[in-house]
């Protein structure tokens, strides 16, 4: 179960259930001993109420293998599969747009900007990209093959094929990808620029947060200074390895922590706390750069968006 709730995706053994505005069709698995459906659902995923979970079975939002709508009162079978589809009733609405930068057989390019969730998560699921993209083009299968945070702005990949999704994923696990990130911050002479930070990270507290601690390195970015302005400058990051908040915390490590940074080196809001926009991270996904292992072409794109200072 992840941290709002919701079940973790299982596969879904030869069947397909359609997309219902954009979402698709999420599973969980019923354990020995489950008590009766939507006593089961209410405790399994206890991130949703059970007024809410009762809303959903009498609105046919949770659904047998066979599409069938399954009853409140039915008894649960062991091993038995039910199909459900994330809603929220009251989601707030993001005053942002994401610009669709390319669109082939296999590939989606989209300029993601700030605020705005990938996948859906917390209070957000018609408003994150995902969805957002699957009501847009139709295509059921698509999936992102990165990302990034809520906060952070630019380039997000998007796989269109089921069968070609390993590959496409192989080319961040064997960093075959080079990614650069601009960021702002203030300006550190003292640092000796470009430079190479390596460190290990692991989850932090709160839940959200990622820290630094002692032991052998499993992160590491690259870092060069592009422009100043007075006590500000803007920053290349290009991230070799892709752990959560990776760049976030590498910067605030070197005394340079991202202007807009919520949560480093002091957490200012919770993860679900509603933003300020006039306020973003200054942070965004810049270039991607790679080999496609499909059509074995040069991919290369660069994001239109801008932080508060841009290159000369």
């Amino acid at each position: 179960m992840n941290q709002v709730g919701h079940a973790v995706p299982l596969p879904m053994r030869g069947i397909q259930l359609p997309m219902r505005n954009g979402v698709s069709a999420s599973v969980v698995s019923v354990p020995q001993g489950a008590p009766q459906l939507l006593d089961f659902l209410a405790q399994r995923m206890p991130g949703i109420s059970r007024s809410e979970w009762a809303e959903r079975l009498a609105r046919g939002l949770v659904l047998h293998e066979d599409g069938q709508a399954a009853l409140p009162d039915q008894s649960c079978q062991p091993g038995q599969r039910l199909y459900y589809y994330r809603h929220l009733t009251d989601e707030p609405v993001l005053p942002f747009q994401a610009q669709v930068l390319f669109e082939d057989d296999h590939l989606l390019v989209v300029d993601k900007p700030h605020f705005v969730p990938v996948t859906p998560t917390g209070r957000y699921v018609q408003q994150s990209l995902l969805v957002q993209l699957k009501r847009q083009t139709g295509c059921a299968e698509l999936v992102p093959l990165h990302r990034i945070d809520r906060e952070t702005a630019g380039l997000v990949l998007f796989g269109k094929r089921l069968q070609e999704r390993d590959a496409y994923h192989a080319l961040f696990r064997d960093h075959q990808i080079h990614k650069t990130y601009h960021a702002v911050a203030a300006h550190a002479p003292h640092l000796q620029l470009p430079l190479v930070h390596t460190s290990r990270l692991v989850p932090g507290e709160p839940f959200f947060r990622t820290q630094e601690v002692p032991g052998p390195a499993n992160s590491e970015t690259r870092i060069a200074l592009l422009h100043t302005d007075g006590e500000r400058a803007l920053y290349a990051l290009e991230p070799i390895s892709g752990k959560r908040h990776q760049l976030r915390v590498h910067m605030n490590a070197l005394g340079i922590p991202i202007e807009g940074d919520q949560f480093y080196p002091t957490v200012l809001r919770g993860p679900d706390t509603p933003e300020d926009f006039s306020q973003p991270l200054q942070l965004l996904a810049q270039s991607v750069r790679f080999t496609d292992p499909i059509t074995a072409q040069t991919r290369a794109w660069t994001s239109g968006l801008r932080l508060a200072l841009s290159p000369p």
